[in-house]
């Protein structure tokens, strides 16, 4: 705590404090630091900037740098679009986006960059009645990814059929997509992807 301190005190972030000392490790997220924490930062730029995400702005670019030093994300903003943005309807949005040259909203953006700090993927399961995204954490293995749904997919997991969203869209069905070879089927040590539309297999 003593190293720790003199740390926060030179004015330093908790999450740049270095120990390799896993007992250390426990106590510092043990602690709830605010400095500690993940951080994200937005940068709020005229609507002109937006069209190249801020590129050839000098304080974004300024932003970027010093949140690469210490791991943190940055996404680009326009305060004034966004509250536009949010009185739309969803295909008036889209419209709104595809006229000003841009792929996605800023609460899109920062949705994106939330996962990406927490290390956080999403994959998919559909049926007939409804389709849900599951939330899990990157690098977890299909029988995992089960469990999210219900403990007794992940003990009784056999085996997930996978098919990426962009081909299952692009077939138009699950069907379609299995005709052409793109749903396989993978067992216990398959890491899921993000975008995956998994079935699962399991037996109790």
């Amino acid at each position: 705590m003593e190293r720790l301190k003199a740390h926060l005190e030179s004015g330093n972030m908790a999450k740049s404090f270095a120990t390799d000392d896993e007992e250390e490790l426990v106590l510092l997220n043990g602690y709830n630091l605010l400095t500690y924490k993940p951080v994200i930062y937005a940068a709020n730029v005229k609507e002109e900037d937006l069209a190249d995400d801020g590129a050839g702005n000098a304080f974004v670019k300024k932003v970027k740098e010093f949140a690469s030093q210490e791991n943190s994300e940055v996404f680009v903003i326009c305060a004034q679009i966004e509250q536009e943005i949010a009185e739309l309807d969803d295909d008036e949005k889209k419209l709104f986006l595809e006229d000003m040259g841009l792929k996605e909203s800023g609460l899109e953006k920062l949705i994106r960059a939330s996962y990406h700090i927490l290390g956080l993927i999403s994959y998919l399961t559909a049926g007939p009645k409804e389709t849900k995204a599951w939330t899990i954490v990157k690098g977890t293995k299909a029988p995992g990814a089960a469990g999210k749904i219900h403990t007794d997919f992940e003990r009784g997991f056999i085996r997930a059929e996978i098919v990426n969203y962009e081909n299952l869209v692009e077939c138009g069905s699950y069907n379609a997509a299995k005709d052409k070879g793109l749903v396989r089927s993978e067992g216990k040590e398959y890491v899921v992807q993000d975008g995956d539309v998994v079935l699962f297999r399991f037996n109790v």
